[in-house]
């Protein structure tokens, strides 16, 4: 493949932490590097407290936790996410309810929140796809007329704001993911952004395995012991070390993961003002990180055989999520409100997401793509 979808960045400055880490001897979570992280995402996100975690399924499986869900308690999402975000629902006990996405940034449709809720709704869960914010003012507004809590999956997010606050810290609670997919990568990585300070004390009992050990270190208690369910959320100082050179370079690698996307995004608009595809749309309340360079077409037919095309003359386009409503978990754990979601339905077999990495050939991508659309 002359152009894969995606290769993942190394700063070159990884090694070199690690070599440190070897040095020192400490390898669990909580030392040195962990440390530097959880401080860099508390500057930059501007949480009360951010938590690194093995994954961004783990930081939504440890919010939920915090969340105190129910069995039978209803949590809102949307059909199109990873299958990441209504699992943390489920193992809660809780109902994930799948509402549509809007047609335009593909986020969840904030005006179809409203019918989804029902005296059993707890939480609102909006998902920013694409590294680009749903409309939070509208969320926001929704949550609190109706007292629900708000929790965000920013898995895409490290440096993308909603009016300037960063995704994952308007919520009571939300998570990064530093997936090697994602912008700033350690193979795999989260973080769990507390907000709201309600959920501090139990977030480092629950980080601790349900002990008080957190208090322990401060010298608060003369021992520690096992007062709440929790589990193994930290992280290894190896996996630290290595994010710890990402996040190091995270500006730069997002300014130049930007000026890759405006490049599509200039090139394909004669595509788009020919009715060929249409570009991704982004509001303009917000700053993306450009995560994601998705464009849709007509049908899925016409998907279908762009991607073989491309890939026939070296590059490598792959579609994205089956929506949740449709799937045989989302229909045995949850329900959708309508029971069809038509935008999510047509999105998920129209979309093509071009490649978009740090070191990509964006010129020769373009030429590919204006060969063959």
């Amino acid at each position: 493949m002359a152009i894969p979808f995606n290769i993942p960045y190394c700063t070159g400055k990884e090694m070199e932490h690690l070599g440190d880490v070897l040095a020192r001897g400490r390898f669990v979570g909580g030392g040195a590097y962990s440390k530097r992280c959880a401080a860099w995402i508390e500057e930059a996100t501007g949480c009360a407290k951010a938590i690194l975690v093995p994954s961004g399924t783990a930081a939504l499986d440890m919010m939920l936790l915090l969340a105190d869900l129910h069995p039978g308690d209803e949590v809102i999402v949307p059909s199109f996410t990873f299958s990441s975000t209504a699992n943390a629902v489920v193992l809660r006990g809780g109902v994930p309810v799948f509402v549509d996405i809007r047609p335009d940034t593909l986020n969840m449709d904030e005006r179809a929140i409203e019918a989804a809720i029902t005296p059993r709704t707890k939480v609102i869960l909006p998902v920013h796809y694409a590294g680009a914010a749903c409309d939070m003012d509208a969320i926001e507004v929704l949550a609190k007329r109706h007292g629900l809590l708000v929790l965000e999956d920013a898995a895409q997010c490290i440096l993308s704001y909603w009016r300037g606050r960063h995704l994952g810290s308007l919520g009571a609670m939300g998570i990064l993911s530093f997936h090697e997919t994602k912008n700033v990568q350690c193979g795999e990585g989260g973080a769990l952004l507390v907000n709201d300070p309600r959920f501090l004390a139990r977030a480092e009992i629950v980080m601790e395995k349900g002990t008080d050990r957190s208090k322990f270190l401060k010298g608060e208690v003369d021992k520690y012991g096992w007062v709440d369910v929790g589990s193994s959320y930290l992280v290894n100082e190896m996996t630290a070390a290595f994010l710890w050179a990402q996040l190091e370079a995270a500006t730069s690698i997002v300014a130049r993961r930007v000026a890759l996307w405006e490049a599509y995004h200039a090139a394909l608009e004669p595509f788009e003002r020919k009715g060929r595809i249409r570009r991704p749309v982004v509001l303009d309340e917000a700053r993306h990180n450009a995560h994601v360079y998705p464009i849709l077409f007509g049908t899925p037919e016409d998907r279908d055989s762009a991607m073989a095309a491309l890939k026939d003359r070296g590059l490598q386009c792959l579609a994205h999520y089956l929506p949740l409503h449709s799937s045989a978990a989302g229909k045995r754990f949850g329900r959708s409100v309508p029971e069809r979601l038509p935008v999510s339905e047509r999105v998920a077999g129209t979309m093509l997401r071009l490649p978009l990495y740090m070191g990509l050939d964006v010129d020769e991508a373009i030429a590919i793509l204006r060969a063959t659309l």
